[in-house]
């Protein structure tokens, strides 16, 4: 589903030069305001999820049962491992503002709040920077803690029983 944009353009002017130019149509009118800019939800996930992916002390993004079907996923050829970028992310798109919920896998001994606040500040900065949405939340679910032996554990079954 995609929704409209209607004002994105930035630009000071004096509010006479504004009503001036509000009935101007064609070649006269300012250039941001000749047609309609059109953002899908995937746009906003994809800038969403690589701005949170960005904080330090994330280790990933999605539920544990998302990371898993995601990891199955990305080992298959042509399965189409895209979607790892808005794995965990999910967003509501409307005219002028957006919100997102994310489900995130924070590293062991972070402070969890200092985290969310760092993926909050990178995430609303990043979808307004880039699309001129309004981001009014951020939610974000903490699933999971990624310990240090977790990687241990996970190439240990990969290296086969006989040497």
């Amino acid at each position: 589903m995609t929704d409209n944009i209607t004002s994105v353009g930035g630009g000071s002017r004096s509010e006479t030069g504004v009503s001036a130019l509000k009935g101007r149509t064609g070649a006269g009118a300012p250039a941001e305001t000749r047609g309609r800019t059109t953002i899908a939800d995937g746009v906003v996930a994809k800038i969403a999820g690589m701005a949170a992916r960005e904080v330090p002390g994330i280790h990933s993004l999605g539920a544990g049962m998302a990371r898993a079907f995601g990891a199955m996923r990305e080992r298959v050829p042509g399965a189409g491992g895209g979607g790892a970028v808005t794995r965990g992310v999910k967003v509501e798109v409307g005219e002028r503002q957006a919100a997102v919920d994310l489900d995130v896998v924070v590293e062991y001994g972070v402070s969890i709040v200092d985290v969310a606040g760092g993926v909050r500040t990178n995430v609303i900065s990043a979808v307004e920077r880039m699309t001129g949405l309004e981001v009014v939340e951020v939610n974000i679910a903490v699933d999971d803690v990624h310990l240090p032996d977790d990687e241990e554990e996970q190439t240990e079954p990969n290296e086969g029983r006989v040497r």
